[in-house]
Formats: structure tokens, C-alpha cells, sequence
């Protein structure tokens, strides 16, 4: 029989026990000391990764690397989930049949959670937190590439439930290669009741290819952003350089931009914004209609270039006829993730707003709120973009199921 050698500690129960909120948060507690305390030993662990890095790839460079800035957002990340409370048992609805029969239905824990990552070690904390606070078990898989820093903070995870007399086989890093890692989802060696891929469409693929247990999406990109012939220029530019160029490496960052022709101005503000993107370092591929106005930029060759999510600096400018045209676009190569719709206009905004199908739609706003504090759900383990269970940031509200409590006294159906 095939057994992962790979797992710090075995642990075979299917979940871990009920814990009080008082006990979770005080290893929350430990573990905020240790990262302040230990914060130098991270950022080495870290710079070996570093150093052993292709730093071809800028966008998994900029996930990788730690600094004092992440750090603090490590705590942070920690102590906001301190302060939020426990989703483990609460009631989400209470009635009693006429026949006396009593049925509660409560929140209850998944039971064990794996999570694949490639490359952020800052997930290795907020992943973690999450799942440990609602009660589940966290199996993590993180990348080759920052086996050094998450091996430093699982050990200060560990030594927080130790210092609570709690087994440290609630939080596991898993070290497989591929090979090990599908034969781990084909034949896990223990139950796996939620796997979330937290990166590319390779990542995501291979997962769903290989996983026996339900599968949460996360991470896939390609945000789209519509200029309405009913829009604020400069506000339009603001956003887009924004959600163009804050952080390139995030799966919130924008990569299409569809114009309506229709616009005061067309080919002027055409020009306006690819200057714009390309003085801000940004490379502009166009669709066949801006190439007329734009031709000095690179036409795309065929349509596949619209599904694609490009994590640096490089965006696809278009452009449609009408609304409809813009919302079927997006509806056809988004990721689902993130759209934005530039308009004076509320009730333009509303109807895009509602017929485009994504797990965040923004109005004269940057794709880049598409975050869990940003908008007020606290640390995130991901951001799905599944309907099932749950859409968006996936919060510690969003890290539990739900049971059945039926009360009877003697009761038999007839």
C-alpha cells in the first residue's frame, strides 16, 4: 500500500475535536508572539528561497518574497481573526414540526481542508488561521519554491499548539513533488473533504483532473473593465492604472479593458489610454477594431488571447458596440472573478452589474478591492469563484457546513 512519507505527523482521525473558542484563540495568541519573536528567522528561511528563485517570473518573485511589511500583515491577518467569532455552532435556522419533532440546523466544521499554493508564504499564516479557527483540520501544499519559508512558520505553528497542549497534526505541510501529489489525491491517507487550488489554470486543472473530494476554485484572474459612452475620464484612467498596475502578481489585478466606440471622443481617449498605460510601463495588445486607431500596438492573432490571465505588466485593449456587446464578452473569457463597469449612468451600472457573472462587480471602482479586508470579510483563505458552497472571499464564516440536530421522544415516521 502507497504510504506518504511526506507528512510531518500522521494523523488518522477524520477531524479534530470540538474546541472551545477560548482554546483556539489563545493558540492564535501564542502564535503571534512567536512571529514577532521570531520574524528574523522567517526572513532567512525566506531569502534562501530567494536565492534559489528564477526571478524570470516577476509576478511568483513578487508572491514569494517576505519583508517586515508582510510580516506585520501576517500578525494582522492573525489578530483580526482573533477578534471575530467562533462560525462553529451557530444556528442557522430552529423550528418544531407538529409532531413535536424539534430540528436545528447549525454550523459545523468541514472537517480536514488541504490547500495547494504556489509560491506566497504570507498563506501559510492566513490559510491557516482561518481553517484553524473554524474548527478544521489544514493539510498545506505549498510550492518548491518557498519550502524554506513555510517550513519555518508551520514549526512556529506547531510550537503555538504545543504550548496549548493541543497535537500538532492539526496543521500539516505536506512536501510532495507531482508525481506525489497526484497519487496523494487519488489515495489520500486520510479523508479530505474540501481541496482548494489556489493558482493557475495548470494548478486548477490538475487538481480537478486528480481529487476523489470536493473542489473549491481560486485564484484564475482575467478581470475585464467596460468604459460606458457615460463615463468620467479621468476617472476612468485613475481606476484603470490602478487595478493595472498596483500589484500585478494578484489574481484582483485587471488584464482586458473594453471601450465602448460609442464614446465622446473615441479615437482621442483611445490614444489617451494606451500613452497613459504605456508611460506607466504597461505593454497594450489590441483586438482588430482599436488596431485601426492603434496601430502601432501588437494585434492579437486569435481570440484564445482573451482568456488568458497575464500577471504582468501587459493588458488587451478592445472595443464593443453597445452594453450587451461588452457584457456578453465578459460573460464569454472572465475568469469569473472580478468586473468593473466605468459609467455615469446608475442604472447602466446596475444592469451590468447584474447580468455580468462574476463573484465581484464593481461600479467606478478598482478590480483590486477584490480582497478579503478590503471588503470586510477579515483574513481570506482564497477567493472562489465557484457558486458552490460560497462566492468571493472565502472568510471564516464561509470555512463551515452544516448539521442536523433532530430532538424527538420516541418519534418513528408512518
Amino acid at each position: 500500500m502507497w504510504e506518504p512519507k511526506y507528512l510531518y505527523k500522521q494523523n488518522k482521525n477524520r477531524q479534530m475535536k470540538l474546541l472551545s473558542e477560548d482554546k483556539k484563540n489563545d493558540v492564535l495568541v501564542s502564535m503571534v508572539k512567536l512571529i514577532r519573536a521570531n520574524a528574523h528567522t522567517i526572513l532567512e528561511a525566506n531569502k534562501k528561497d530567494i536565492e534559489a528563485f528564477n526571478k524570470e517570473d516577476q509576478a511568483m518573485y513578487d508572491r514569494l518574497i517576505l519583508n517586515e511589511k508582510k510580516i506585520d500583515g501576517m500578525i494582522q491577518a492573525i489578530e483580526e481573526v482573533h477578534v471575530q467569532a467562533d462560525p462553529v455552532g451557530k444556528v442557522i435556522e430552529s423550528k418544531t414540526l407538529d409532531s413535536g419533532l424539534e430540528i436545528i440546523n447549525k454550523t459545523a466544521p468541514f472537517g480536514t481542508i488541504m490547500i495547494i499554493y504556489e509560491s506566497r508564504p504570507d498563506v501559510t499564516v492566513e490559510a491557516t488561521v482561518l481553517a484553524f479557527k473554524a474548527n478544521n483540520k489544514i493539510l498545506l501544499k505549498g510550492g518548491k519554491e518557498a519550502i524554506n519559508s513555510n517550513k519555518a512558520i508551520v514549526e512556529l505553528w506547531h510550537q503555538a499548539l504545543a504550548e496549548n497542549d493541543l497535537n500538532t497534526g492539526y496543521i500539516q505541510l505536506l512536501t510532495m513533488n507531482r508525481e506525489e501529489t497526484q497519487e496523494f489525491l487519488k489515495n489520500p491517507s486520510e479523508p479530505l473533504d474540501l481541496i482548494v487550488p489556489r493558482g493557475g489554470e495548470r494548478l486548477i486543472k490538475f487538481v480537478k483532473d486528480h481529487a476523489k473530494c470536493a473542489v473549491l476554485v481560486s485564484g484564475r484572474g482575467n478581470n475585464f473593465l467596460y468604459v460606458d459612452t457615460e463615463s468620467d475620464w479621468q476617472q476612468v484612467i485613475k481606476v484603470i492604472l490602478n487595478a493595472k498596475t498596483h500589484k500585478i502578481s494578484a489574481c484582483n489585478a485587471l488584464d482586458k479593458i473594453v471601450v465602448n466606440k460609442n464614446i465622446a471622443d473615441y479615437e482621442a481617449k483611445l490614444k489617451d489610454l494606451n500613452a497613459v498605460l504605456k508611460s506607466n510601463g504597461v505593454s497594450v495588445l489590441v483586438d482588430e477594431n482599436a488596431h485601426n486607431v492603434l496601430a502601432e500596438n501588437t494585434l492579437i492573432e486569435n481570440e484564445s488571447v482573451w482568456y488568458e490571465e497575464f500577471l504582468e505588466m501587459k493588458c488587451l485593449v478592445g472595443t464593443v458596440a453597445s452594453l450587451e456587446e461588452a457584457i456578453n464578452q465578459i460573460n464569454t473569457y472572465s475568469g469569473g472573478h472580478s468586473a468593473t463597469i466605468m459609467t455615469t449612468n446608475t442604472t447602466t451600472a446596475q444592469q451590468f452589474m447584474e447580468q455580468v457573472d462574476c463573484a465581484a462587480v464593481y461600479h467606478n471602482a478598482s478590480t483590486r478591492f477584490t480582497d478579503g479586508g478590503q471588503l470586510g470579510a477579515g483574513a481570506e483563505l482564497a477567493i472562489s469563484t465557484d457558486k458552490l458552497h460560497h462566492r468571493g472571499p472565502l472568510g471564516l464564516k464561509e470555512l463551515v457546513t452544516n448539521k442536523y440536530y433532530v430532538y424527538g421522544d420516541g418519534h418513528v415516521r408512518v
